[in-house]
């Protein structure tokens, strides 16, 4: 009887790896419907869902700065049914409210691969005198304290780079938080904030209407969209920062279910319609498996904790 058990138990794992997937997978996704993340996480999940055969179902867990989906997953079965939209907030929120699940991202959870990226950029309004990146530097430093930059939340991405612009151009830009981007967006086109640093995806209508202009973006490189805005890293070296999104699991996950996650996500991103999606949104679609994945978390881990406790942030 004992070695029977002993034979049903090695085979039954064996037997599930082998079938993956056998019935529908769970995105989580820690932000709301119809926003950029979403959107994209959607267009990938529809894409994977063919290679793999099941559906994708995409579930919208919003709270405590994607907390709530991030400890989802973690306390989720090792299987690979349910699986992590991961972004910067990973890196973040170990630092910023370690009280989170999960409290070490690193070693909670396995990555899959990683998906793609799009930069901010910073948008003023049509009121700021400035008209380039060097301009808006020079007004801060005459002005300090007196620059009003949104962001979509104390501790979200956009206010992280707001802090680390601070501290790499020597200036004192005030920090406004506000519930997302939209409000955000509102208050620059009425001329009741100076700037924000923004998605593309939020920027576009702004700027056709000419009601804001963008000055820089936050990637290493200047966007198709917005061609002549150069890169924050032209004026001050190294700076780049932008908005990854990418897939994990709950760490143990079998090593055959992530390998096969991570082939399908690679065969979604090669899809040239995919791609073309993407690029009208501002994204760019990136290629890494697991290794690189976990190399980007543990050095934005580090960087973004060293950007929190500089200028002493604290969780809400």
């Amino acid at each position: 009887m004992s070695l029977l058990y002993a034979v049903t138990v090695h085979v039954a794992p064996a037997a599930a790896q082998a079938s993956y997937p056998d019935r529908p997978i769970r995105f989580v996704v820690g932000y709301a419907a119809g926003g950029l993340t979403d959107v994209t996480t959607r267009l990938v999940a529809e894409r994977m869902s063919r290679d793999l055969g099941q559906p994708i179902i995409i579930e919208n867990k919003t709270g405590a700065a994607t907390g709530v989906a991030s400890t989802a997953v973690a306390q989720s079965d090792p299987d690979g049914y349910t699986v992590l939209l991961g972004t910067p907030s990973l890196a973040i929120n170990p630092t910023l409210q370690p009280g989170w699940t999960p409290k070490d991202p690193m070693n909670e959870l396995s990555p899959v691969g990683l998906m793609c990226e799009s930069p901010f950029v910073l948008m003023v309004s049509s009121g700021v005198p400035a008209k380039t990146l060097d301009e808006f530097v020079a007004l801060a430093k005459a002005k300090p304290g007196q620059l009003n930059v949104a962001s979509s939340g104390n501790g979200s991405v956009n206010h992280l780079i707001l802090e680390m612009f601070n501290r790499r151009a020597g200036v004192q830009l005030a920090h406004i938080p506000y519930r997302g981007a939209a409000p955000a967006v509102v208050d620059i086109i009425a001329g009741r904030l100076d700037a924000t640093f923004a998605t593309p995806q939020d920027v576009i209508p702004v700027v056709e209407q000419k009601a804001a202009r963008v000055l820089a973006v936050t990637s290493a490189e200047p966007i198709s969209l917005f061609p002549d805005a150069p890169s924050v890293a032209r004026l001050l070296p190294g700076f780049r920062s932008v908005f990854w999104q990418a897939l994990f699991v709950r760490a143990g996950t079998p090593s055959p279910i992530v390998e096969r996650l991570a082939a399908a996500l690679r065969v979604a991103l090669e899809d040239p319609a995919l791609r073309a999606k993407m690029k009208e949104r501002g994204v760019t679609v990136l290629s890494g498996g697991p290794r690189e994945l976990g190399t980007l978390l543990a050095d934005e881990t580090k960087m973004w904790g060293d950007v929190i406790r500089s200028a002493g942030l604290r969780s809400e």
